[in-house]
């Protein structure tokens, strides 16, 4: 299902199944104010003839944030659950060079889920440092209150993302990852049986201390029933996943 030059559209109520390359996917990474609302996406397998991206599908592929993504669900994939592929600039036939999405705001993440995940269950990359005017700086100023402002940030304020209620088990690598990151927060994550880590931010940029957060989260190291890949060689054990901020 792919979301090319348009706004305002709704995907809803659709499963997907035994689907090759990127199940419900945002293309030109202009398209804006979408709605994907109780999706599901199936047994999503990897494609050497389709787009490149496609070599490492996503239940979603998501090239613009600001749009809406509610209580879907991805059940296998051979690599990631929802992908966050921010564009430095709008692409394809849709280049608009006064499009940056990388810095643009979030719609709404809110209430998804996703398992058995070769790779992330969340994956936000290569960027994300939501801001009001997304094309321009962010400047953080020093002298703030004595100008009278409230927010260091006045000249072009942060905008935070927020991600909210996300559950994600058996994921073969992270539970959520989040790369070059501004104001952006995981709120109430539930993450179980991750290779690696819980949920990593491996580098806040353009941002001060307190932007970037995890709130509410809770990680589970081992249920019991963590062999992701169906190979008792890689079953996961209790001491291999925890949750991380910092690099890796």
């Amino acid at each position: 299902m792919t979301t090319h030059g348009v706004h305002y559209f709704r995907v809803t109520n659709n499963v997907a199944f035994d689907t090759m390359g990127h199940t419900f996917f945002i293309e030109d990474a202009a398209e804006t104010k979408n709605v994907y609302d109780h999706n599901l996406a199936i047994q999503v397998k990897q494609s050497m003839s389709l787009l490149n991206t496609d070599q490492s599908p996503g239940g979603f592929w998501i090239t613009h944030p600001d749009n809406v993504f509610t209580n879907n669900a991805v059940a296998g994939t051979d690599a990631y659950g929802y992908w966050f592929d921010m564009q430095e600039h709008s692409i394809g036939p849709s280049f608009d060079i006064n499009i940056c999405p990388e810095f643009a705001k979030l719609g709404e993440f809110r209430d998804n889920t996703a398992h058995s995940l070769r790779r992330y269950g969340l994956r936000i990359f290569h960027a994300l440092i939501p801001r009001t005017n997304p094309c321009k700086p962010s400047p953080y100023d020093e002298d703030f209150l004595s100008k009278g402002e409230t927010d260091p940030y006045w000249q072009n304020p942060k905008i935070p993302a927020v991600f909210e209620n996300f559950v994600v088990w058996k994921a073969g690598r992270n539970g959520a990852i989040t790369e070059r990151t501004g104001a952006v927060t995981f709120k109430n994550f539930r993450v179980a049986d991750s290779q690696i880590a819980g949920m990593e931010f491996s580098k806040l940029e353009d941002v001060r201390d307190g932007y970037a957060k995890i709130e509410g989260g809770m990680v589970i190291g081992n249920t019991g029933f963590n062999d992701v890949d169906g190979d008792d060689s890689e079953v996961i054990t209790g001491d291999t996943c925890w949750g991380v901020i910092g690099p890796r």
